[in-house]
């Protein structure tokens, strides 16, 4: 990443007009906003874009199975490992942006989730095979609450578990989300009386009974992860 400063100017828009160039030969998200917030439609929304991989959410009405298909992509010109995670030309652009399509496609805020949120491992059960936003997403500057407190849906409702990796991706921080969703599993395993093990067991073969046939054995596009 070019230092956002008047004298990388050239190379600002050097970087950006190849990671659009990227970005729409290998169709990978709706909407891209770069360095300077300007906001670029890539794919159509009455299309799919390949943004999420192997993925799993839900809300109160659906559980929905590898985003890509149903949720709509927005990448940030970014370095997510960095503290500074997006200039606030980007920040206010995404806030515009999420306005528009939260009121053009009715979304939920709980809807609005991060790569890390969604990405799971399948070979491992386990989140975070992409961790992009794992931290320091600007939630509550988009106009979204703080959607790290939003109970993680894989963990709740398909037993997948998340390992000191993920923490670091985290910043080594544990989200509210992951202690709501964890707690939710123990007082269910007890309400069952059963173990906390043997009830994630049960709750990742309901998972491997419900996803969509041969959904494992598909490998993940690493490409429309990045």
């Amino acid at each position: 990443m070019a230092p956002f400063e008047p004298s990388q100017n050239e190379r600002l828009q050097y970087n950006g007009h190849n990671l659009l160039s990227f970005i729409a030969k290998n169709h990978l998200y709706h909407f891209v906003i770069d360095r300077f917030g300007r906001v670029f439609r890539v794919v159509a929304e009455t299309d799919y874009a390949n943004h999420a991989g192997r993925s799993v959410w839900a809300d109160d009405k659906f559980i929905y199975w590898s985003l890509n298909q149903s949720f709509l992509g927005v990448a940030f010109e970014a370095q997510t490992e960095s503290t500074d995670i997006a200039t606030r030309a980007q920040i206010d652009a995404a806030r515009v942006l999420t306005e528009m399509l939260r009121s053009r496609y009715h979304i939920p805020v709980p809807d609005c989730v991060t790569h890390a949120q969604v990405s799971v491992n399948l070979q491992t059960m386990r989140l975070g095979y992409h961790t992009d936003w794992a931290a320091n997403f600007p939630f509550r500057d988009v106009g979204l609450g703080d959607g790290y407190n939003t109970p993680v849906a894989a963990l709740t409702l398909f037993g997948f578990d998340y390992d000191s990796a993920f923490l670091q991706a985290n910043g080594g921080r544990v989200w509210p989300g992951l202690v709501i969703a964890e707690e939710q599993i123990v007082q269910e395993a007890a309400a069952h009386g059963t173990t906390l093990e043997l009830y994630r067991r049960r709750l990742r073969q309901r998972f491997r009974d419900w996803k969509p046939e041969n959904a494992g054995s598909a490998s993940d596009d690493a490409s429309g992860d990045r």
